[in-house]
């Protein structure tokens, strides 16, 4: 079993070949399964639960799932980008079948007869249907977890799955709701002390004073400094003290080489005066139109916040020359390699244990928490560092979504189609994690950090960031993107739920119902004219059928329905949204429809979760979400810093959604996690459009574009 594998292994798979960072079944009638990829409300830990219970053939009672250690479990990068099932889920699956062929291998060793007499009924093997006494618990001392995956093993086929593709209870649920288990913000440890940073307005500030003895007499309790450069924290036992004298430090801390983002900046169109990194993937745009009309457009949004339920938190002890952290990050093993740069650590000696929160989507403040926390426990070592960032902390001070242009140009037909197509794309880097080389917050305020990396984005490869989901799936002779990577922005930018895709579908999706309209066509039946893939045909067609879509009303009766597409990536989960609506000064939503084709469902119950979250959260950023910018010191210019100030969609603004799955016994799975983000965007554009009988380009579609856009 040591010979190097002859067929190729799932990518996280490859990357981590050794059966023991996936399977443990060290514990007589109970296998732990190892997984990367962490738990942060999207129902994961039960889909791989579910997987590994196929794959293994026993009952996923049996099953306990670890995810996200860097003692424990495999390294597979951050959970993101809808790979959870789509990479993870078939690296299990492949592992579970390869460990199930090894015990057979080893079952029939032992009863020496063939493997393929043997057959195996939760957890133990049977031979013509006869127990024979053998378990994976009883062979488990002979067998070496330690040797590597082969990809020998054959996954179930579809007709064979048990557990895969039914609701099971989520493994996560009870224990949130009951309190049997703790979110990180419950967290304590004996003799822990409670700490808050006091925060640079910008990364190139420096303390210029410090009056200590205003800030204790604040605190109205014992408190503590500790300060390294510019880093200075607040510590002690007493968490409102601490609070109080955070609060005080705005006063009494002064600050040199202070630059705040303005009101101006705040806008996406800002970003086309900056400098920037060219690319163009495709052909150059021909010059000459060739008698075909030119269609242009162009789309805009603004920065948005991931506005976490809960702000984040982080727990560390240095302790006899190792780092252990606690956090609710995305990605443990990144954010460990984070941590040994900043604090010139071996990473060997970091341990990065993850910690469900309140959930985000995207690279929120859950990694900085963590680093603050790393960074005040070097400083005192022994002492168990909690860091719990403020509300306002939060949404000042967590990496933001890029605002971002998109500049759609067609050349059309005589038939009304488009024959070429170009999207030309002004962003910034969606690609700011810590993982990517990128320093965390407190790194900025020690006296020595590392540097920032060159400007990048999220490749191609990768699904893109900026340019994600930018090329139409529709039959279109020839595409292409222009891509200005705008490096300096006021504000810290990085990645968030679906990255690029959500602007970049809704500027594709509203401009082909621009050239429909142009062609006085039916939205739905052009883009049908337009698709000849049968999944993009399969989920629109399902879609008009659940909305029975039919021409409505003329436009401007201010009531209005649209739709539009996207398939994740171009290489993830399919869905056709229709929104139906209606507005005066500002929007209603009054019914979703979704289609979706995820390939291979887990869990049909988590899947519906995810896309139903997506629709929401979705029309949550196109109705109302943008960060705004003041200028002011208070808040460092951020003028979006609490639930008033950055309003979100309220559970009375949430119309019925209906859904239905298509395609869920397929072969493979595909992600779903960003999966409606884009077309929700564009069809209540779409649907706005129609109701209002004028188009408006630039989110959020709020009530003062709508206002403006009627008194034209």
């Amino acid at each position: 079993m040591n010979a190097p594998s002859q067929i190729p292994l799932p990518g996280p798979l490859a990357d981590n070949p050794n059966f023991d960072r996936w399977l443990d079944f060290s514990s007589p009638g109970h296998v732990t399964v190892l997984t990367g990829r962490v738990e942060f409300g999207q129902g994961v830990l039960t889909a791989m639960a579910q997987l590994a219970a196929d794959e293994l053939d026993i009952d996923p009672s049996r099953i306990t799932v670890v995810g996200g250690d860097t003692a424990l479990t495999p390294n597979e990068g951050y959970t993101a980008g809808s790979w959870s099932m789509q990479a993870g889920g078939v690296a299990l699956r492949q592992a579970c079948a390869d460990a199930r062929l090894l015990f057979t291998a080893q079952a029939a060793a032992v009863l020496n007869c063939k493997a393929d007499a043997l057959a195996v009924s939760d957890g133990k093997f049977l031979r013509n249907g006869a127990a024979t006494g053998l378990d994976y618990w009883t062979l488990a001392a002979a067998i070496d977890l330690t040797v590597t995956a082969t990809g020998a093993g054959k996954r179930k086929p579809v007709s064979a799955l048990k557990n895969i593709g039914t609701s099971m209870a989520r493994l996560d649920l009870p224990g949130k709701v009951f309190g049997a288990s703790a979110f990180i913000h419950d967290m304590t440890m004996p003799g822990m002390v409670h700490a808050r940073v006091v925060r640079q307005p910008n990364k190139s500030a420096r303390i210029g004073a410090i009056d200590e003895a205003a800030i204790k007499r604040a605190a109205k309790g014992r408190i503590d400094f500790v300060r390294t450069g510019d880093f200075l924290a607040i510590l002690g036992d007493d968490e409102t003290a601490v609070d109080l004298a955070a609060a005080a430090s705005g006063q009494h801390v002064k600050w040199q080489h202070v630059e705040l983002p303005v009101a101006a900046q705040q806008e996406a169109a800002w970003l086309l005066q900056r400098p920037a990194i060219d690319k163009v993937i495709g052909e150059p745009e021909p010059a000459d139109p060739q008698g075909r009309e030119r269609f242009e457009a162009t789309y805009t949004r603004g920065y948005l916040a991931h506005a976490s339920i809960s702000p984040s938190c982080g727990l560390a002890l240095y302790q006899d020359g190792r780092l252990t952290v606690w956090t609710h990050c995305q990605g443990v093993f990144p954010l460990r390699g984070a941590l040994a740069r900043t604090l010139k650590l071996d990473a060997a000696s970091i341990t990065v244990h993850h910690v469900q929160g309140s959930g985000c989507y995207g690279h929120n403040g859950a990694d900085d928490a963590a680093a603050d926390a790393a960074i005040i426990a070097m400083q005192k070592p022994g002492t168990p560092i909690r860091v719990r960032w403020g509300r306002e902390e939060e949404f000042v001070y967590e990496p933001k979504t890029p605002s971002m242009v998109v500049k759609v140009r067609a050349l059309v037909g005589a038939d009304g189609k488009p024959s070429d197509w170009t999207a030309e794309i002004w962003s910034a880097t969606h690609n700011g994690r810590p993982g990517s080389g990128n320093n965390l917050l407190g790194a900025y305020a020690l006296p020595e950090f590392p540097p920032d990396p060159p400007p990048h984005d999220v490749p191609e490869a990768g699904g893109g960031g900026g340019t994600r989901n930018a090329t139409p799936l529709y039959d279109i002779a020839q595409t292409r993107i222009i891509h200005h990577l705008v490096p300096e922005t006021p504000i810290r930018v990085s990645s968030f739920r679906g990255l690029g895709a959500m602007p970049n579908v809704f500027a594709l999706e509203s401009a082909i119902d621009e050239l429909a309209e142009r062609a006085g066509r039916d939205p739905l039946a052009y883009r049908l004219s337009i698709a000849s893939n049968p999944r993009v045909r399969g989920v629109l067609e399902k879609v008009g059928a659940m909305a029975k879509w039919q021409a409505g009303a003329p436009p401007g009766t201010g009531i209005g329905r649209g739709i539009a597409f996207a398939q994740y990536k171009n290489k993830a989960g399919y869905a056709a949204v229709v929104v139906e609506l209606e507005v005066e000064e500002e929007i209603r939503l009054r019914h979703v429809w979704c289609a979706a084709d995820a390939g291979l469902v887990v869990n049909p119950d988590g899947t519906l979760n995810q896309i139903e979250g997506g629709i929401i959260q979705s029309a949550s950023w196109v109705m109302k979400e943008q960060v705004r910018f003041d200028g002011e010191a208070q808040n460092c210019g951020i003028a979006s810093y609490d639930w008033e100030t950055y309003p979100v969609l309220k559970f009375s603004e949430i119309p019925p959604i209906d859904i239905e799955l298509i395609n869920t016994k397929d072969e493979t799975p595909l992600g779903v996690g960003e999966l409606t983000a884009g077309p929700t965007a564009a069809a209540i554009g779409n649907a706005l459009s129609h109701a209002l009988g004028t188009r408006i380009r630039d989110l959020p579609l709020t009530r003062e574009r709508i206002m403006a856009a009627l008194l034209k």
